[in-house]
């Protein structure tokens, strides 16, 4: 299956953060959600955190039930068949650079803010998690979704 830019899609991506408990669980939820059973996807941190329920709250808008997520950590990994590991904060990326000297795999890094250190109203702190959310799920259908046949 071809990528928007022509390229293959992996048939197994491993999003990593932190914690497992902001960032890439929402990845993991979004490519889950949009490709279904087509790529085998996961998701891990440098240390295992508790689920954020902000997270839980914005997934659940755009009808993505994360609810159920166990946060992991890189030494939780039992699967390391992956062909790609997209790394949401620098140390993720540090470990996931580790992986590529013993493991077939690419790791890429996607800067990508961390909501949970948002101040201020609940409002304001639930539009910083809709901010990242929105933002991973642009740069994942860009990544790894494929375009939709062109209309005649």
């Amino acid at each position: 299956m071809g990528g928007p830019d022509g390229t293959d899609i992996p048939g197994a991506v491993l999003f990593a953060c932190y914690h497992n408990a902001v960032r890439s669980p929402m990845a993991e939820g979004i490519l889950k959600h949009l490709m279904g059973h087509c790529i085998f996807v996961d998701s891990i941190g440098v240390r295992a955190g508790e689920l954020d329920p902000f997270v839980i709250s914005v997934m659940e808008e755009i009808g993505i039930d994360i609810s159920r997520h166990v946060p992991k950590e890189f030494d939780d990994l039992v699967d390391t068949s992956f062909d790609l590991v997209v790394s949401l904060s620098p140390e993720a990326h540090h470990r996931a650079i580790e992986l590529t000297r013993t493991m077939a795999l690419d790791a890429i890094y996607w800067p990508t803010f961390d909501p949970s250190i948002t101040v201020g109203s609940r409002e304001q702190i639930l539009q910083s998690y809709r901010d990242v959310r929105d933002g991973l799920m642009k740069r994942i259908k860009q990544e790894f979704v494929p375009m939709a046949a062109p209309s005649v």
